[in-house]
């Protein structure tokens, strides 16, 4: 054999060195990101972020379009995270609706503090409830038109039994008299029923272009917000002031 090709044999005997294993922050799990922005989510965000992502999603998409997969792609993380934050999407949906019942009921107790006599706070309660579908009408159809919700998640009971304690002051205000959560006469719960009918059947159908028909009848510049205030006062009696 001669020196050069002891010297090739050699060179090919030469163990390679393995390629380093890509880096941890390469990985999926590892790049999540904040929506919007560069900055990687430090510990304890990720599941508000979830929740952040899957509130456009909704917005954007509907219910229909609110997956698992596509709250992972929105938020930018791996498909396993939601799953681990919240067990399925019924968990999802439901932690979600919770939130919509708290902003939705934040908006209620804000109306109601705007005014001083009962039948302007119905008013202006009733306004505030139509205000929040139309500004979120991906998390109020969450919160009234979905079957699929877990109300023995704490949150979500907490949230919904705020939102129909609110309802009840309301009605008991605008009665004069103290109406208990937990034990309703007849006449109570059909005051109950009358008041929320009236103004969730009206916003559902605004919500759905169900009212465009009738508004497009009334003189120019009526706006939906004149309509419910025109009904509200034909029911309820006309409140103080012009």
């Amino acid at each position: 054999m001669t020196r050069t090709s002891r010297e090739n044999k050699a060179v090919r005997n030469v163990p390679r060195t393995r390629k380093p294993a890509r880096a941890a922050a390469e990985r999926p799990a590892a790049r999540r990101r904040k929506s919007g922005g560069d900055t990687p989510y430090h510990h304890g965000d990720l599941r508000e972020a979830l929740l952040q992502a899957a509130e456009r999603v909704l917005e954007r998409d509907g219910l229909a379009g609110l997956t698992l997969r596509a709250v992972a792609r929105e938020a930018g993380v791996s498909h396993a995270a939601p799953t681990h934050h919240f067990g399925d999407l019924t968990g999802l949906v439901s932690e979600l609706a919770a939130i919509g019942f708290r902003m939705f009921n934040a908006a209620m107790n804000a109306a109601d503090e705007s005014e001083t006599h009962p039948m302007m706070k119905g008013l202006a309660s009733a306004k505030a409830y139509v205000a929040y579908a139309q500004a979120h009408p991906g998390m109020y159809g969450v919160m009234f038109r979905s079957a699929r919700l877990d109300y023995s998640r704490p949150s979500l009971h907490e949230a919904a039994d705020a939102s129909f304690a609110g309802l009840t002051r309301g009605v008991g205000a605008s009665r004069q008299e103290q109406i208990s959560e937990q034990s309703l006469s007849l006449d109570q719960a059909a005051a109950i029923a009358r008041a929320w009918s009236l103004v969730h059947g009206f916003t559902t159908l605004l919500l759905d272009g169900r009212l465009t028909s009738i508004l497009e009848r009334l003189p120019a510049g009526t706006t939906a917000d004149k309509l419910l205030d025109a009904m509200l006062r034909s029911t309820g009696g006309r409140p103080p002031g012009p």
